[in-house]
């Protein structure tokens, strides 16, 4: 391994992760915001609810009551008046339909003069959920969905006609109170009915989009199910106020920022990546070998999200299966690198990050013996990566604005 290459790896990672957290966003939100007279309620949602829901409450002094809703091992200790709860993700379980109940229980009742605190992030889909199907069900759908390479937006068109929180149904549950909703997005191009689901924002999508992507992926639907995705969800809402903070545009900046710092010209060459992970890394391998002649230091930046068809029983992520995939197409290369990482700290169902490989990881893989083909085609990248040093691994880092790729090239 390139162990200059790496240390510089995991200080743009690091750098851009502290840049992008959410607190500053929510404060300023908050700060002189003009609330009614009545009750404050916090609810928050997503990988990043606890980072947003202790910023808010610093930055109001306190609530009337709350609640977090976030991933296991998420919750970083007691934040005054608010409850905290740890469910599944990215399929939600028993104890996500529990957390949702008592949210919904929460602004039961609620009049004009109150407000709802909506602090929404990415993972919300599985986090925040109380199905209209047996949740077994919702739980073998979702599945299916995620391992069909169906991309989030696709999959939310689906999630949203099955939930009772979706697509608006919980700012309708809020009404007549207002609902002020703070978002950290995680969805390309910020689509608020898309991110998680849009539990406080009108759906765009039709009846018809979501039957199309059924067929499209030969996705197994009950006929209760089924007859749900022929129910219109909601189109209006008049109860919500919608601020969107921090995106994967700001996360590619943030990278740029610290390459630059570092010697590195940096090109943003997406941020709406959306394409299979492998191909994803090939295509960086293969911008690498084109300038590899330059005499320059360069970084290649992608933010988006990527998606994983698994047709394996390996472990992994869509970061690691991107950096995976790369390690054969700079095979060899001096002073050349690439990594992806989810910025929330979990990339697929690990305990990592994201995945790194330079020139040197290929030749490493065989004299570990491992079978780096077979390792793609079993969706296996954690193992793989793990063998030769090159799992990324931040734990849950408080904020959740997508995921960035980068192909560094040192002169």
């Amino acid at each position: 391994m390139n162990t200059v290459l790496r240390a510089e790896a995991e200080k743009i990672i690091h750098t851009a992760i502290q840049a992008v957290q959410p607190d500053e966003a929510v404060r300023r939100t908050l700060k002189d915001y003009q609330f009614n007279t009545g009750r404050k309620i916090l609810v928050a949602i997503g990988k990043a609810a606890w980072q947003m829901a202790k910023a808010a409450v610093d930055t109001l002094g306190q609530v009337d009551c709350g609640i977090v809703i976030t991933k296991y091992k998420h919750v970083k200790g007691e934040i005054p008046n608010v409850e905290c709860c740890e469910a599944g993700h990215p399929i939600p379980d028993e104890n996500s339909f529990a957390s949702t109940k008592k949210a919904l229980e929460m602004v039961k009742g609620l009049q004009p003069e109150d407000t709802v605190i909506f602090l929404v992030s990415g993972g919300g889909s599985a986090l925040f959920e109380l199905p209209l199907i047996p949740g077994d069900e919702l739980q073998k759908i979702t599945l299916e969905l995620l391992h069909s390479g169906a991309n989030i937006v696709e999959l939310n068109k689906i999630r949203k006609r099955l939930s009772s929180v979706k697509a608006g149904r919980f700012a309708q549950a809020c009404a007549p109170a207002k609902v002020l909703s703070i978002v950290l997005s995680d969805v390309i191009g910020d689509p608020l009915d898309s991110i998680a689901s849009g539990p406080a924002y009108p759906d765009n999508s039709t009846c018809e989009q979501a039957k199309a992507i059924v067929e499209k992926y030969w996705i197994h639907l009950s006929p209760e199910a089924a007859a749900l995705l022929d129910k219109e969800t909601p189109k209006e809402l008049h109860n919500v106020e919608t601020y969107i903070n921090g995106s994967v545009k700001e996360l590619c900046a943030a990278v740029a920022k610290a390459a630059e710092t570092l010697g590195y010209k940096p090109y943003i060459l997406t941020d709406e990546l959306c394409c299979e992970a492998s191909a994803a890394g090939s295509f960086l391998a293969s911008i690498l070998k084109t300038h590899a002649r330059s005499g320059q230091s360069l970084a290649f930046i992608a933010g988006g999200e990527t998606m994983v068809r698994v047709n394996g029983y390996g472990s992994g992520g869509r970061s690691q299966e991107l950096a995976l995939a790369a390690a054969e197409g700079i095979a060899g290369m001096e002073g050349a690198a690439i990594f992806s990482f989810d910025s929330d700290g979990t990339d697929g169902p690990t305990d990592a990050a994201g995945g790194y490989v330079d020139g040197e990881s290929f030749a490493a893989f065989e004299e570990a013996g491992i079978p780096y083909y077979n390792m793609l085609r079993e969706n296996d990248s954690y193992h793989a990566l793990e063998s030769v040093g090159g799992l990324i691994m931040t734990g849950p880092t408080g904020t959740n604005v997508n995921d960035v790729a980068v192909a560094l090239l040192k002169k």
